[in-house]
């Protein structure tokens, strides 16, 4: 996966909330869309109403939960709970508090401010690189 778009209703609330979180927004970003380095894919928020328009898609309606979660893994359960504080102070709303997990891990969940529901974990079976990108074994 290279790119990442998450429809949004305001991209300037939008991306003053990742800008908040410490993401930098690149300088290709224009008023109607920002842009995001993730280290690897890059993380796209445009208007939702334009993002269905073109994926030829009728406009949105309310929104609902859509059954997609993105994640972010962490090298500690420290480094998780410290995220999760970021994102609270920066306006997002924490769904579940960090807690152990029945596969050994340690996760908790947040909505940014437009609903988008991210996994802030630290998953001890899967290693990350200097560059902090997940290793899958084998």
């Amino acid at each position: 996966m290279s790119l990442l778009t998450l429809g949004v209703d305001d991209v300037a609330r939008a991306t003053a909330f990742y800008e908040r979180l410490g993401w930098r927004r690149s300088s290709e970003s224009t008023a109607s869309t920002a842009f995001f380095d993730l280290g690897g894919p890059v993380l796209a928020l445009w208007s939702r109403a334009a993002l269905a328009e073109d994926a030829g898609l009728p406009p949105p309606s309310e929104q609902a939960f859509g059954g997609v979660a993105l994640a972010l893994n962490l090298g500690s359960r420290e480094a998780v709970d410290a995220t999760l504080a970021e994102v609270a102070a920066a306006g997002g709303q924490l769904t579940r508090a960090a807690a152990e997990t029945f596969w050994g891990g340690y996760t908790g969940y947040f909505a940014d401010p437009d609903g988008h529901l991210w996994e802030i974990a630290f998953n001890p079976h899967w290693p990350l690189d200097a560059n902090g990108r997940v290793r899958l074994p084998g």
